[in-house]
């Protein structure tokens, strides 16, 4: 123990030292002023050692940084040439169901007369759409596939210019970013030729549109000869069917109905009504008299008013919308034309032996029936000279004749409305047969467009591209330094100056998807840009603005088999409201099953950011293990080149592709319902 305890200052002993330290303290325990001098040079020499060793390391640091950053930069590129696929994509996959789906209403629209004309507008417009897309598709896809070529180049260079950004000051670095893989598998359909096959879609549509005219015309044809029936049966002003039946009979409210429309109105009407009106006719008919003419009369109208519920009775109208069969016989309208029926040759009438021969009678109670009773006899054989005309009665064939002669000739008659009104179903008859025919031709090319509809519907599963482009499992940065030289601000002879040599360090980064909202995601931007470009789509046909329904199909790309479901939906059930047939209705939900029943799958509409990853993760997936050696060849570079193709061939990749554009355009993206279209570029300037 040396020194004085508790500082006090009281005389002790000198103590002896060993030898050596005596020169750093004194005999009373003092250091000496050597003792100060050693430690001061000792601080010094730590100070200024630990300064170079933290300058040292940080070199080192900002090595493995530039690396990190030459991969990020890397990843950023496949990112940017993600996006632009995708948007791509989207622009062609949404493009396909927005051109089937107004080729569709079209092609429903054709079989509903109102909307017709519409409707040929509307299907050209779709193919129109489709034809654009197809090159489109096939413009775009051939600019994915250059651009993909050179994506390993423009990734490393890049990664060089980062790197080198790096550098500055005393140190400078040399480095890139490699795309792992770097070969592409992507798939671009479009250039084999695959498309959505117009050609065919437009031979079924014209094959339709001609049998939806000709249908048309014929329904036309049959609707004018059924609202002819019906203006005789009930349907004119004034004197019908309808209205004479009412004058002439005690009918009841439903039995002899009033129609306010040949559309509600059904043939079938008419001829029960005048089955009813004849049955009344028969059981309420009387003579209007006492004299021998009067019951003679009668007598005549009875007959002829069994002879019309017979005909009537057995008359056929029957439309099984298969087949349409109107058999309802002309009535007799004369006595020339009731010489044709059998109320001229039934032999239904009594006869009796007078002494002129044998006599017929209109009843056995006529006063002229004198005689023994004959044989009943017809009256045809009054004219055939085998039996007599009653001298009486005087009836006759000509008797039964007056009765439809009257009222067939002039207006205020049942029989004069009850003809037009037969007449009438014979042309309707014809028409409607004509039209059910043309009904089945329609329905067979109906059944042809929608086969070719879902075809090209099917078509958009398996013809979609395929993006996989260099650098999807991710790319390796890679970088090297300069010998630095050691600030002279450190350099002193209390601390050796250490050899700062060349440093290298690896580096991985991959895409990571950010959550997605309706305002960030991979369209959002693009489409709202592209709308404030090309306003509205403007007005084709049945669809009131194609940009509109362009613009939700894009948008609901990510999920667009439910989207194009809910869009197709919409314009057919629209079209049901306008009047359609069973045809046009069978149509639509053909086309909305096929567009629902689309099986493509769900798209990751994510923005895709780079983040930095284990180099192992990237190595294996990409098969790129070869690249952990690729620093010895690095360093053999020079320091400060930033020639991607030079540090690639280094590495021992051969660069292939190479552009020299300073934007390209991919395609030139079609706008519907409008001659416009817009590029869809690419600038590299951007891109790298």
């Amino acid at each position: 123990m040396t020194g004085l305890r508790n500082g006090a200052r009281e005389e002790r002993e000198s103590v002896a030292f060993p030898d050596g330290l005596g020169a750093f303290v004194s005999d009373t325990g003092a250091y000496t002023t050597v003792a100060a001098a050693v430690a001061m040079l000792l601080v010094l020499a730590l100070t200024f050692s630990a300064a170079l060793a933290a300058w040292s390391l940080s070199r080192a640091g900002d090595v493995q940084a530039s690396a990190d950053a030459g991969a990020l930069a890397g990843a950023n590129v496949v990112s940017s040439y993600t996006t632009a696929a995708t948007v791509a994509d989207a622009s062609i996959l949404s493009l396909s169901i927005a051109g089937l789906c107004t080729t569709g209403v079209g092609a429903v629209a054709l079989l509903i007369p109102p909307a017709a004309s519409l409707g040929a507008q509307t299907l050209q417009a779709g193919l129109r759409m489709l034809e654009a897309r197809n090159t489109f598709a096939k413009s775009v896809s051939q600019g994915l596939q250059k651009l993909e070529t050179a994506l390993p180049a423009l990734v490393a260079a890049n990664g060089a210019r980062t790197c080198k950004a790096h550098g500055g000051g005393l140190v400078s670095y040399t480095g890139l970013a490699v795309a792992v893989p770097a070969s592409s598998a992507s798939e671009f359909p479009a250039l084999s030729g695959d498309q959505i096959d117009t050609g065919a879609l437009e031979q079924a549509t014209d094959t339709l549109e001609q049998a939806a005219d000709e249908l048309a015309r014929a329904s036309e044809r049959t609707a004018q000869a059924k609202e002819k029936a019906w203006l005789a049966d009930c349907g004119s002003a004034g004197a019908n069917m309808q209205e004479r039946a009412g004058s002439l009979s005690g009918l009841s409210a439903a039995q002899n109905p009033d129609y306010a429309s040949s559309i509600t109105w059904e043939p079938a009407v008419g001829l029960r009504r005048a089955r009813a009106y004849y049955r009344w006719r028969l059981s309420h008919e009387k003579p209007q008299g006492s004299g021998v003419e009067a019951q003679a009369d009668s007598a005549a109208r009875k007959v002829f008013y069994a002879y019309a519920v017979e005909v009537l009775n057995r008359a056929r109208i029957e439309d099984t919308g298969d087949s349409c069969v109107i058999d309802v016989p002309l009535l007799p309208k004369n006595t020339a034309e009731m010489r044709k029926t059998s109320v001229y040759t039934d032999v239904r009438w009594p006869t009796t032996q007078e002494e002129s021969g044998l006599t017929l009678h209109y009843a056995a109670s006529c006063p002229g029936a004198e005689g023994a009773a004959g044989p009943t006899s017809s009256l045809a054989a009054i004219e055939a000279g085998s039996v007599r005309e009653c001298p009486v009665c005087k009836f006759s064939i000509g008797d039964v004749g007056k009765v439809p002669a009257a009222s067939t000739s002039i207006s205020n008659g049942f029989e004069y409305h009850l003809r037009a009104y037969t007449q009438a179903l014979d042309e309707y008859g014809r028409a409607r047969s004509e039209e059910i025919a043309l009904e089945k031709r329609a329905r067979a090319a109906t059944e042809d467009t929608g086969d070719v509809f879902e075809e090209a519907l099917e078509s958009l599963g398996t013809k979609r591209p395929r993006i996989a482009p260099p650098g999807r499992s991710g790319c390796i940065g890679l970088a090297v330094s300069g010998e630095a030289e050691n600030p002279e601000e450190l350099l002193s002879s209390f601390a050796a100056a250490p050899d700062q040599e060349r440093r290298g360090a690896l580096a991985a980064a991959v895409l990571a998807p950010e959550p997605a909202t309706q305002e960030n995601n991979v369209l959002s931007s693009f489409f709202s840009g592209l709308k404030e470009r090309c306003g509205d789509g403007g007005a084709v046909g049945l669809a009131d603005s194609v940009m509109d329904l362009w613009g939700k199909l894009l948008m609901s790309y990510g999920d667009i088999a439910s989207g194009a479901g809910e869009v197709a939906d919409g314009l057919l059930g629209d079209l049901k409201g306008l009047g359609g047939g069973a045809l046009s209705d069978w149509l639509a939900d053909r086309l909305s099953g096929a567009v629902e029943a689309l099986g493509i799958e769900p798209v990751d509409l994510r923005l895709k950011k780079p983040v930095l990853t284990n180099t192992s993760n990237v190595l294996e997936a990409g098969g790129a293990a070869s690249l952990l050696d690729a620093q010895g060849s690095l360093r053999t570079l020079a320091i400060g080149t930033t020639n991607p193709e030079a540090l690639l061939e280094a590495l021992g990749y051969e660069v292939r592709g190479r552009i020299a554009e300073t934007e390209l355009t991919l395609g030139e993206i079609p706008i519907p319902g409008t001659s416009r279209s817009i590029p869809l570029s690419v600038r590299l300037g951007d891109l790298v």
